[in-house]
C-alpha cells in the first residue's frame, strides 16, 4: 500500500509540471471552454495508452523495460527505433524542466537583487544549481525520490490552495466564455498539451519499483491521472478567469516562458502575493516533474547499457550522462521552454500512443487470455493510433504554415 501511494503520487507529480505551466501560455488564444475538452479528450487517450503498457508489461519480467518490450515483438530495429524515440523525449523534457526551473530560480535571484529580469549569466548558474541539487536526489536511489517527491508533492498542493484561494475570487464569467481566437490553435497547441499527461517514460521505473504487481501499476495510472485532471481544470479556471485573451497573449508574446505566465498574473491582479504563490506553485512543480523524468530517464540508460552493451555503470556516471546532454541544451539555448516541451510532445506521440497500441496489438495476438486487458479491442487501438500519429505530425504543420503557431 506504501509503494503503490508513492507510486501514485509519482504518477501524478511528474505529470503536474512543465506541461501544466506551459498550457496556459499556448491556450491563450483557445478560451476555458475549449482547453478543457482538449484537456479530456487528451486524458482519455493517454490513460487509455498508458493501461495499456500496463496489459502489455504482463507478458515480461518487472525489470524489463519499454525498449526490451520492443525488442521481444518487434525485434532489433523496433527496440533500437523505440530506444531513440524514448531518449529525445525524456532529454527534450528534461531540458524544458531545467529551463524553466533554472528560469525561476534566476528571476527570484534577480528579484532579491531588484533587478526587473534575470541577465544570461544568472540564468546559467541557476540552471548548473538547480541541476545539481535535484538531480542529486535521482543519484542517490529511487527510494530517495519516492521521499523527496511525497515532501513536495504535499507542499506543491498547499501552494496550489493558496494560489486558488487568492486567484479564484478575481474570475470574470466574461473572460471564462471567450471562443477560441482561431479554432486550428487546438491542433497546434496538442503537442504540448500532450506533455501535460506524459509520464509514460517512467512507467517501466514504476513498474520495476512496484515488483510487477499489475493491480497496483494500474491503480496508480487510473488514480495519479485523475488527480493530475482535476488539477489542470481548476488551474485552467483559475488563469483563464482572470486574464482576458488580449491582455494575455499581448504579454505572453513578449515573455513566452514561465516569467510570462508570472508577470500576466501580477499585471491583471495587481498583486505580487498572487504572483509570487503563483512562482512558488511553478517551482515545486516542475521540481517534481523533473524527477519523475529524470528518474525514467537514468533507469532507461541503465537498462539499454546493460542489455545492449553488457555494461553495468555506476549511478554517479549514469547520472551524469542522465543530465549533462539536457543542460547542454539549455546553457546553449536558454529560451528554449516551449520549444523543448513542442520536441517532446512530437516525441512522445509516438512513443506513448503509437507504440503501445502496436505492442498491445501484438500481444494480444501471442496471448489471447492475459489476466489483464483493456477495453476497447482492436478498433480502439487503431484509432488512439491514427491520432497519435496526427499529433507527432503537428509541428510540421505548424513549420509548413498549414496551422497558426501557438505563443513561444
Amino acid at each position: 500500500m506504501n509503494k503503490k501511494l508513492g507510486s501514485t503520487l509519482l504518477v501524478a507529480g511528474t505529470m503536474i509540471g512543465a506541461g501544466m505551466l506551459a498550457m496556459p501560455l499556448t491556450s491563450a488564444g483557445i478560451g476555458f471552454t475549449w482547453t478543457v475538452i482538449l484537456l479530456l479528450a487528451l486524458w482519455l487517450l493517454l490513460t487509455y495508452s498508458a493501461l495499456l503498457f500496463v496489459e502489455v508489461f504482463q507478458t515480461t519480467d518487472s525489470e524489463a523495460s519499454i525498449g526490451t518490450l520492443a525488442g521481444q515483438y518487434f525485434g532489433k530495429w523496433g527496440k533500437i527505433v523505440t530506444n531513440i524515440v524514448l531518449l529525445v523525449f525524456l532529454y527534450a523534457l528534461l531540458a524544458a524542466y531545467i529551463a524553466g526551473g533554472g528560469g525561476i530560480v534566476a528571476q527570484q535571484v534577480a528579484n532579491l537583487q531588484g533587478v526587473e529580469s534575470a541577465g544570461d549569466g544568472l540564468k546559467i548558474v541557476s540552471a548548473v544549481v538547480f541541476t545539481l541539487i535535484f538531480g542529486g536526489f535521482v543519484a542517490i536511489s529511487t527510494k530517495v525520490v519516492d521521499a523527496v517527491n511525497r515532501l513536495l508533492f504535499v507542499a506543491m498542493l498547499v501552494a496550489f490552495a493558496l494560489v486558488l484561494v487568492l486567484m479564484l475570487p478575481k474570475l470574470s464569467l466574461g473572460y471564462l466564455l471567450e471562443m477560441p481566437l482561431d479554432y486550428a490553435l487546438l491542433v497546434s497547441a496538442s503537442p504540448v498539451f500532450f506533455t501535460s499527461f506524459g509520464f509514460h517514460g517512467s512507467i517501466h521505473s514504476l513498474n520495476r519499483y512496484l515488483e510487477g504487481n499489475v493491480a497496483a501499476l494500474r491503480g496508480s495510472v487510473v488514480m495519479g491521472s485523475l488527480i493530475t485532471l482535476a488539477g489542470y481544470i481548476v488551474w485552467q479556471l483559475a488563469t483563464h478567469g482572470v486574464l482576458s485573451q488580449a491582455t494575455f497573449t499581448e504579454i505572453i508574446t513578449q515573455k513566452p516562458n514561465l516569467q510570462g505566465l508570472v508577470e500576466a498574473i501580477r499585471v491583471v491582479t495587481g498583486s505580487n502575493v498572487v504572483a509570487g504563490a503563483v512562482a512558488l506553485f511553478s517551482a515545486l512543480a516542475l521540481i517534481t516533474s523533473f524527477l519523475g523524468v529524470a528518474l525514467g530517464l537514468l533507469e532507461c540508460l541503465d537498462d539499454l547499457l546493460v542489455k545492449s552493451c553488457n555494461k553495468r555503470l555506476n549511478r554517479l556516471v549514469l547520472s551524469v550522462m542522465t543530465f549533462l546532454p539536457s543542460l547542454l541544451f539549455v546553457l546553449f539555448y536558454p529560451e528554449g521552454f516551449i520549444k523543448a516541451l513542442g520536441y517532446a510532445g512530437q516525441m512522445f506521440a509516438f512513443y506513448a500512443v503509437v507504440l503501445p497500441a502496436a505492442l498491445a496489438w501484438q500481444v494480444r495476438k501471442k496471448h489471447p487470455n492475459l489476466p489483464y486487458r483493456v477495453k476497447g479491442g482492436y478498433a480502439a487501438l487503431l484509432v488512439s493510433a491514427v491520432l497519435g500519429l496526427i499529433i507527432v505530425h503537428v509541428p510540421f504543420l505548424i513549420k509548413w504554415d498549414w496551422l497558426p503557431a501557438v505563443i513561444g
